[in-house]
């Protein structure tokens, strides 16, 4: 119901449009918007300054007429030109077709680095250090030799560690797959 009502109104308003336009348009002069009291004000006081005010807007200024009778706009389409120009050069295609090779731990590393800081090689350096001999790469002697805080790099050394590979013996291997294989015949003895 509510798609054939909108249709209806919209059949409604559509009634005879062309015949009300032409009524608007052949009024003598449309009715001016209702100003505001500031506009007001402000006319009475330009009339204050200038009392011909109103006889200057309503005359045409020969002088201006002219003015923008010799302005003249022309433009270009400048897309097709810039388009036709990117065809045309000679330059020569890179010779590189190859892609730029990953950094080590996925961004660029800083060259310098400012006191208090340090990069995250320089990080993973000094906890391996740590990790290997801790009696001698020391909490204060990292602090000195990167110029860090000793508390920061103390909470550094306790908090992250580098992995370590285990590599288990390969006969202790051995023996874990028997004794498991002999543990699940004993369970099972009819899979035999």
């Amino acid at each position: 119901m509510g798609k054939a009502m909108s249709m209806v109104a919209r059949k409604a308003n559509r009634f005879n449009v062309e015949n009300r336009a032409h009524r608007v348009l052949e009024r003598e002069k449309p009715t001016p918007a209702p100003k505001y009291e500031s506009n007001l004000r402000d006319m009475e006081r330009t009339l204050e300054l200038d009392p011909n005010f109103v006889d200057k807007l309503n005359t045409k200024d020969a002088s201006l007429d002219t003015r923008l009778k010799d302005v003249y706009v022309t433009s270009k389409d400048q897309f097709i030109q810039r388009v036709l120009q990117r065809q045309e050069t000679d330059r020569p295609l890179p010779l590189e077709r190859t892609t730029p090779d990953d950094f080590e731990y996925g961004y660029m590393e800083p060259t310098k680095t400012s006191s208090g800081h340090c990069t995250l090689r320089q990080a993973m350096q000094f906890i391996n250090d740590h990790q290997i001999a801790p009696e001698e790469w020391t909490a204060m002697k990292i602090a000195d030799q990167y110029k860090l805080k000793e508390a920061h790099v103390a909470n550094i050394l306790y908090y992250f560690k580098t992995f370590n590979i285990y590599i288990p013996d390969q006969k202790y291997k051995d023996k874990l797959l028997t004794q498991t294989k002999q543990k699940l015949i004993q369970e099972n003895p009819s899979t035999e």
